[in-house]
């Protein structure tokens, strides 16, 4: 199973968090981040977003079906990240995850076995797969990747 962790893109400053937009540079950002993903994602990926616009708009430039989870709102805990993408036993192959700093570098943290959050940049993911070894699953992490690299 592949679990691509993807951290929503700049988004403009505003009171009701979960109606903040994505700015032009933001916009930028989640298309340079989804034309490369779409080179390398199957076609049967899932992509789960939270609630938040600016969440719903860089899982947009995907050009894929988005599946709307109120459990990843800002906030989510790892619990409910991973409960979300059926990690690591799900029926999906590859889940892709649109949510929020830090939640998404605390999911990446524990994936990595690590004490605290990871830092995951404006509209940078985090790529991990699961081997089955037996009796132990091996977690993988493929890739670490920002815009700005791209």
């Amino acid at each position: 199973m592949e679990l691509i962790l993807w951290r929503h893109a700049e988004a403009e400053e505003r009171l009701d968090d979960l109606a903040r937009e994505l700015t032009p540079k933001g916009r930028k950002q989640a298309a340079k981040m989804a034309a490369w993903l779409n080179t390398r994602l199957p076609d049967a990926c899932r992509v789960l977003a939270s609630p938040a616009a600016r969440a719903q708009q860089t899982a947009q430039a995907l050009n894929r079906k988005i599946e709307t989870v109120p459990a990843l709102a800002p906030g989510a805990r790892v619990e409910d990240i991973l409960k979300a993408a059926a990690w690591p036993d799900g029926n999906d192959d590859c889940v892709l995850i649109a949510g929020h700093q830090p939640d998404l570098g605390e999911a990446a943290a524990h994936l990595m076995g690590a004490r605290g959050p990871f830092s995951i940049r404006k509209a940078g993911l985090w790529w991990f797969s699961v081997r089955d070894r037996g009796d132990v699953d091996e977690v993988v992490l493929r890739a670490v990747i920002a815009p700005d690299l791209l």
